[in-house]
């Protein structure tokens, strides 16, 4: 019986050597004559352990990490196809604790199948929430949807079912689904985990809201930076072509649905749906004024679905097992569950998938395990570049959309970094200034003219120029772009600096000159 060996494409494994793993695989098969092949699965989300090679057995899954090339002839010597012993051996898979303390709904494949086989796809329930969509009508799709409790996963939070409706109801020749997979933030990688390690979970999810909306076209609209992730949904998509999953007739019924790749050149505000609109239609990539919205004049000034990766993918599970299933996970609005991505100095760096309800101190001290250096955690930053950095004595904060805004932060696109007690909190403040200087589109004033001050002012308490008039200088910019920004870049940038002004006082006080001791 051959034998299966796992070993990832995703791109953090291959970043951390995984294609010389894999060849060096290859190698000791074919020169030990072993009835055994290699799958290229999806990364789980373990990267402190990766690459991370797994191989089945009768016991199931052993896994093995983190393996280098050379380790690879001492792990065959030691028994590998049947899952023997080994340094390097972690046990059973799903045991790790890192993975069994999760409720993977919307990565519930990723890291198990092959990402590009079809039949791999519905032996673990693919396009069973696909075939229940074609079954039912449009307006069920998005009620089952909207009851699910299910909001946009790209930062916003706000309810997929209502946006889905608000196209449903629309009138036009033409609309659309458009996934936004321009994922921008620091400390993300869900986006880019789905397209690379289950893409068929994705393209399923946009083609049940083409159904419900009365969509037949469909955009992905991703980064050059992700090259892989941009080949592996282009081979899914012909894939799916090829086994009538798209195309006039969707698994032999009476919709029409079709996906295209498209790739921006980099610009965070792209991120912004009205911004990736305009770069998806071939303008500058400039945010637009709403009203109108892109649900009634979106792309090409048809009715458009603009949704996140993560909230596309999560569609087939609702659709699968029901609105009430899903809703019975989380908390208050927040329902379902939430893939926080885990980065920064921190010793278990990678994607954990559970309800939202966790504290934040649950996440950076049990989970992520504290700090990769072992000094003390200083500050938490949720949310990205535009997220508010939290301090130890806010760790009691649920992960809820509600909860964070209460405590003037925002989840975001659910990444969160680490920072230790080295960190200069001035300095955060003054990147989070620059990046929206660098990253701004120009449009409105605020964010254009209020980024370039505020690195300006925050040099300047740096210099101990009047420190306290410039203190609240910053903090009268921060409010002038909260409150007078087109888009969220702007609007959001005061987050970080506040939140390092308001809990790290300390960071922004003049240093006091040290007198040489007479």
């Amino acid at each position: 019986m051959t034998v299966t060996i796992f070993v990832p494409r995703d791109a953090a494994a291959l970043a951390l050597g995984a294609e010389k793993v894999a060849k060096a695989v290859a190698q000791e098969i074919e020169a030990r004559c072993l009835d055994a092949k290699i799958v290229r699965n999806g990364s789980r989300g373990m990267f402190w352990l990766e690459p991370l090679v797994e191989v089945e057995t009768d016991r199931g899954r052993i896994a093995y990490g983190p393996v280098k090339a050379g380790d690879v002839a001492s792990l065959f010597d030691a028994g590998l196809l049947s899952g023997a012993p080994h340094p390097l051996c972690l046990g059973l898979t799903e045991e790790i604790e890192f993975l069994r303390q999760q409720t993977r709904l919307t990565f519930a494949r990723c890291g198990i199948t092959d990402p590009l086989s079809i039949e791999d796809y519905r032996k673990h329930s693919g396009f069973a929430g696909l075939a229940k969509a074609i079954a039912t009508t449009p307006a069920d799709i998005v009620k089952e949807v909207t009851d699910s409790g299910l909001r946009g996963r790209g930062g916003a939070g706000f309810p997929t079912g209502i946006k889905w409706k608000t196209v449903m109801d629309a009138a036009g020749p033409q609309k659309y689904i458009v996934c936004n997979a321009d994922e921008g933030d620091s400390a993300t990688f869900a986006d880019r985990m789905i397209m690379e390690g289950d893409p068929f979970v994705l393209i399923e999810g946009m083609i049940i809201a083409g159904i419900a909306t009365g969509a037949t076209k469909g955009y992905v609209y991703t980064r050059s930076e992700y090259p892989h992730a941009i080949a592996t949904m282009t081979e899914a998509i012909r894939i799916a072509g090829e086994a009538g999953i798209l195309g006039s007739s969707v698994m032999g019924s009476s919709y029409a649905f079709d996906i295209e790749i498209r790739s921006g050149a980099g610009a965070y505000v792209c991120g912004e749906e009205t911004s990736l609109l305009n770069s998806l239609e071939g303008k500058r990539g400039i945010v637009r004024a709403k009203p109108p919205l892109p649900a009634l004049k979106g792309f090409l000034g048809r009715p458009t679905v603009v949704n996140n990766v993560i909230s596309l993918a999560s569609v087939p599970v609702i659709m699968e097992r029901g609105a009430a299933f899903y809703r019975d996970f989380g908390m208050g609005r927040s329902r379902g569950t939430i893939p926080i991505q885990i980065a920064g100095n921190v010793r278990h760096g990678g994607l954990f998938e559970t309800a939202f309800g966790l504290s934040l101190g649950e996440i950076v001290d049990q989970i992520g395990g504290g700090t990769a250096t072992g000094r003390p955690v200083k500050a938490v930053q949720v949310g990205g570049p535009l997220g508010a950095y939290f301090p130890r004595a806010l760790f009691d904060t649920p992960f809820d959309y509600e909860a964070f805004a209460a405590r003037d932060g925002l989840i975001g696109h659910a990444g969160i970094t680490v920072f230790d007690d080295a960190v200069d909190m001035l300095k955060q403040a003054r990147f989070a200034m620059e990046f929206c200087a660098i990253e701004s589109c120009g449009k409105c004033t605020p964010c254009r003219i209020g980024s370039t001050r505020g690195v300006e002012t925050a040099d300047k308490i740096a210099q101990g120029i009047e420190p306290e008039k410039n203190r609240e200088l910053l903090a009268d910019l921060c409010n002038t772009m909260k409150f007078g920004s087109l888009c969220a870049l702007g609007g959001f940038t005061p987050y970080p600096v506040m939140s390092a002004m308001t809990h790290f006082p300390e960071d922004f006080a003049p240093t006091p000159l040290i007198e040489a001791a007479e």
